[in-house]
């Protein structure tokens, strides 16, 4: 039974990732503790009461595609039309659209318990949410003013058409067509496919976000135009017209997430879907990174939310189940497996990666809102640049570890996790799309390393590390023995990040790229264990006004974090900095013969 964690949600909000500093902006002014926790507290009940019920009747039904139609999970329309009532789908957006103009540091907790609710249920609203965002930023005024109320209250929802058969990761290979017309709308021919809640029955009208080349488009992705395709057709009252020429071709049986409608779309069998132009012709690559971008790091709180999931489930699971006697127990009989040394290591492995993943995430939030509420242009620059730094690490750090966590809660159910009538198996499931949609961990690794830290030509990522440092000083200074070797272990990893920094940026700017992307992977994961290493310690100096129990708690966390996960970042060094040899080397085509 999940049970949202809302104070612990609330208090990384406010303690952890400056929320305060958030509140002393003009935009974000009126947000006071009381509206946060009324926010956080009502999704939470979301989550646990509407959607959580529904997860693993979804994970056995699936979806359903007859006649050309999509039909979702038991329970799931009424969950929508909840959900829609509730204005959980318009938390960021535009007021002028019937949003609520709320930060994204919100967004992303209710986003943490929707997922932890259901992984399958909470990425359709998201691509909505994403939607909205890439409109409100590059639509016409016209698009804006017939689609994005609807899409913002929830009534309808949004896509995200972007890969075709040849075309995954690498868009240059894109083949799907438009064509202009004499009214100034489009026709659009091609095909798409793993396209998530591409057809479904929870509201009447999808609002398609497809990516497609005009005929006399540049090559590569410098001819990419990005249109608004509806499944039907809107009248000028706003009232739904004639069915689009867009179609649902088939559903994909997928290892996980279920309940999650994704579909290969065919655009223009009967002489072309009707599209619009979003933003200009030829730069729809840049407005659809604008939905990319808030997608990637939903899909890093995917991780997180299924990894929160995991963590309740296996904890119930280890006080409850009794095997043996463990090391010092008294009394008569077996013990809960939650008093072995063994399940405790995994326990606490699993909270910290959990505890990790929300720090980090709403650290991004954070700078995506700072960056939006900032009045000096050096200001946003700022913010911008760390948002952009922490948006790869949140969304691949946090999707490892949702598959890690989820691992290792299937193993502390033993041969139960095995078994499917538990649900730790459909959490690893769930979580093992996370690491590859939305751009793969190993091509955040590569916007990190390639995009991210030449950032004002290196300063803002060495900022960042001088910011890490500070912390880990305070820990020393704190003379605290509960903290035991943390500050060492975490001045240690942060080293270990500098070194490979500077080695990534040399490498770079002598143009040793091919070494420098050979270890961009285990360069994003020194990067991430760094920071979270210092953000759990943060939030063990900051909760001195908690019970004693929960600061004796959070600093067992920090200390148990930097004192054996930490661990991996002198090998990850030596990974980044020593192994582009033999990894360059390598010959597959060879291999294989």
């Amino acid at each position: 039974m999940y049970r949202a964690p809302v104070d612990e949600i609330a208090f990384t909000l406010k303690h952890v990732c400056g929320f305060g500093d958030l509140r002393k902006s003009d935009r974000f002014a009126e947000l006071g503790d009381d509206l946060v926790d009324a926010i956080v507290t009502e999704a939470g009940r979301f989550a646990a009461d509407e959607i959580a019920p529904l997860n693993a009747v979804a994970d056995k039904h699936g979806t359903q595609l007859a006649d050309g139609r999509v039909t979702t999970s038991p329970g799931w329309r009424e969950a929508y039309r909840a959900w829609i009532e509730g204005g959980w789908n318009g938390l960021t957006a535009d007021p002028e659209f019937g949003g609520q103009g709320l930060p994204q540091m919100l967004s992303a907790a209710a986003l943490e318990m929707w997922n932890s609710g259901s992984m399958a249920f909470a990425i359709g609203p998201t691509l909505t949410i994403g939607a909205v965002e890439a409109m409100e930023k590059h639509a016409s005024p016209e698009l804006k003013a017939r689609y994005l109320e609807k899409l913002v209250s929830g009534e309808w929802m949004g896509t995200m058409n972007l890969t075709e058969p040849q075309a995954g990761s690498d868009l240059n290979a894109l083949k799907a067509k438009a064509e202009r017309r004499d009214d100034g709308t489009y026709r659009i021919f091609g095909q798409k496919i793993f396209i998530t809640y591409g057809d479904h029955d929870l509201t009447d009208n999808i609002v398609h976000m497809v990516l497609a080349r005009l005929p006399d488009a540049p090559p590569g992705t410098r001819g990419i135009s990005l249109f608004l395709v509806p499944k039907f057709l809107v009248n000028d009252d706003g009232s739904l017209g004639a069915r689009n020429d867009v179609r649902v071709a088939g559903v994909e049986h997928k290892m996980g997430i279920h309940g999650s409608p994704t579909c290969t779309m065919i655009y223009g069998d009967e002489g072309g879907a009707v599209g619009w132009l979003v933003g200009e012709e030829n730069r729809g690559l840049a407005c659809m990174f604008t939905m990319m971008n808030n997608a990637r790091l939903a899909v890093g709180i995917q991780g997180l939310g299924v990894a929160e999931r995991a963590c309740q489930d296996a904890l119930a699971y280890a006080l409850d189940r009794k095997q043996g006697r463990a090391a010092g127990d008294k009394g008569e009989g077996m013990s809960p497996i939650a008093r072995h040394p063994d399940i405790k290591r995994m326990l606490l492995g699993m909270k910290t990666r959990t505890q990790v993943a929300r720090a980090i995430c709403y650290s991004c939030a954070h700078a995506i809102d700072m960056a939006h509420a900032a009045e000096d242009p050096d200001a946003a620059k700022f913010w911008f640049e760390r948002a952009s730094l922490l948006t790869p690490i949140a969304k691949a750090l946090s999707t490892d570890f949702g598959v890690e966590v989820a691992s290792l809660g299937i193993q502390i159910h033993g041969g139960m996790g095995f078994i499917e009538e538990t649900g730790a198996a459909q959490h690893l499931r769930d979580a093992r799309i996370a690491p590859i949609y939305e751009g793969t961990n190993g091509i955040q690794s590569i916007d990190l390393v390639m995009r991210k830290l030449p950032l004002s030509g290196g300063e803002h990522v060495r900022g960042f590390i001088a910011e890490l440092k500070d912390i880990a000083g305070e820990v020393a200074a704190s003379n605290r023995p509960e903290f035991g070797a943390a500050a060492e272990r975490l001045l240690v990893s942060i080293g270990d990040l500098e070194e490979t920094t500077d080695f990534m940026l040399s490498a770079q700017s002598e143009g040793r790229v091919a070494e420098a992307l050979a270890g961009a992977t285990p360069y994003l994961r020194v990067a991430g264990l760094a920071l979270g290493g210092a953000l759990l310690a943060r939030g063990a100096l900051r909760s001195g006004a908690e019970p004693a129990g929960k600061l004796a708690e959070r600093t067992l966390l920090a200390r148990n974090f930097c004192e054996t996960t930490l661990g991996e970042t002198a090998g990850l060094k030596s990974d980044i900095l020593l192994s582009a040899a033999s990894v360059l080397a390598f010959d597959a085509e060879a291999s294989a013969s």
